[in-house]
């Protein structure tokens, strides 16, 4: 049914703004190296579907008390992006200002379950704010942007958060926040971390401003614009890796264990090393050609001094590995895994360091789709409790990632829907190799 949907026929009812409940003043907050590499990045976008007992009206405004509510804690996500006077980006909050942007919309011809198996998330377009929006245009739009959609019988729930300003980590930590004061709790358990200089007290200038208004010729030198020219067509699927296939994905990977004394791989690692392989195979590279597998490294507990958990911002690093695809294919799945592990285990306090440093003294503002050639690249984490964000009404049915910051090998894991230990692998591919990697019945995990 869900792919045979074309038009969700999504009717806007309403536009409003959400700030917090109690007046803070004014607050700012320098962004640091860990942040300003994604201004060029598009808001990172979440959906979240729920059943709903049908009383829309209620559920938003218990959304919407509560938000009140857990800003008074996450006053960065009603802010904007702005300048000092010396060109060094920040967060910067007001009174004042609009705050979070909050769209009303209805979809009642359609149900949840006919929209939790669409393959594409570019058919659940209409339910996810900021399409192709900069995070650089965070200097005058909200730096959160949500979407309550009615549907038949629930709710959708779409998010764009401005990646600038915060990382997985800290999205889900909002989300859970959000949620349990929506639940009844009077205040927050986990208080944000909200000082960034403790991680890194470079100031960075940057010479950059948003693109001008649709249809206005580009003046700035350092203007950031949105890619142009026709987008690659490129499909997206969910493969669903239940509990007994990722113990055996796991098991294979650790089966002759190496004699050079490194740990066992991880859940993480063996899964990594499955898609990337599978991936190189479908993509019939030649035996030489390069391929790159990238993951998005939390750093919190990696810098010195560590930093909590509860640190509000982007505390991720891009940490690559490359090899030929024939090595990578003749090898069994432990040289993969290998390659991974001593990647993820080399980013310690020291490298985040020089790569901070290295940076800093040529800054360069990349785009999600420099992560490298023939990549292989995984964002979000099977950790982040995704299925646990309750308003009141329930777990969600479902968790997806928009369209926006996702190419050709872009992956987004998440907790399994049949719980336990099974993962989602949300894939972004070009159309022949994932045809191919759909015929691929070891990478199914078929029995």
């Amino acid at each position: 049914m869900a792919s045979e949907v074309v038009n969700l026929n999504v009717r806007i009812t309403g536009k409003s703004h959400v700030k917090p409940q109690e007046e803070i003043g004014r607050k700012e907050c320098q962004l640091v190296t860990f942040d300003l590499p994604y201004l060029a990045f598009y808001y990172n976008q979440k959906l979240l579907f729920y059943k709903g007992d049908g009383d829309f009206e209620g559920m938003v405004k218990k959304l919407k008390d509560g938000l009140c509510v857990v800003l008074k804690e996450f006053h960065q996500l009603a802010g904007k992006l702005g300048k000092d006077e010396e060109g060094v980006f920040r967060v910067e909050y007001d009174d004042d200002m609009l705050g979070v942007e909050v769209t009303e919309a209805v979809a009642d011809e359609i149900g949840v379950a006919d929209l939790t198996v669409a393959e594409s998330t570019s058919i659940l377009k209409e339910l996810i704010p900021y399409n192709d929006i900069l995070n650089l245009e965070g200097m005058h739009r909200p730096l959160l942007a949500i979407q309550l959609t009615k549907l038949k019988d629930g709710l959708a729930m779409g998010l764009a958060f401005n990646h600038a300003v915060l990382d997985g980590t800290s999205t889900w930590h909002f989300m859970s926040s959000w949620a349990e004061i929506c639940s009844g709790s009077p205040t927050t358990s986990a208080i944000p971390f909200l000082d960034r200089t403790k991680a890194r007290n470079t100031r960075v200038k940057l010479d950059l401003s948003p693109p001008e208004p649709k249809g206005q010729p580009a003046t700035s030198n350092g203007e950031v614009k949105p890619e142009s020219g026709p987008k690659p067509v490129l499909r997206e699927k969910i493969f669903k890796f239940s509990e007994s296939a990722i113990d055996k994905i796991k098991s294979t990977v650790n089966e002759n264990p190496s004699s050079d004394g490194s740990k066992p791989f991880s859940t993480f690692q063996a899964l990594s090393t499955h898609v990337w392989r599978h991936v190189t195979h479908a993509r019939e590279l030649k035996p030489e050609d390069y391929t790159v597998f990238t993951v998005f490294a939390d750093c919190r507990k990696r810098v010195d001094p560590p930093m909590p958990e509860t640190y509000f911002g982007n505390l991720i690093q891009a940490v690559f590995t490359v090899t030929a695809a024939g090595l990578l294919s003749a090898h069994p799945p432990q040289f993969g895994a290998s390659l991974i592990q001593k990647a993820i285990e080399a980013h310690n306090a020291k490298a985040i360091d020089e790569r901070n440093k290295e940076w800093e003294s040529a800054p360069k503002i990349f785009q999600f789709k420099d992560a490298g050639v023939n990549c292989v690249a995984v964002g979000s984490s099977p950790r982040f409790k995704v299925y646990d964000i309750d308003f009141g009404w329930g777990k969600p049915e479902i968790v997806r990632s928009g369209t926006n910051n996702k190419f050709d090998g872009m992956i987004y894991l998440y907790p399994g829907t049949s719980g336990g230990r099974s993962i989602d692998v949300e894939l972004t591919l070009e159309p022949e190799a994932m045809g191919r990697l759909e015929q691929d019945k070891e990478f199914l995990m078929e029995v």
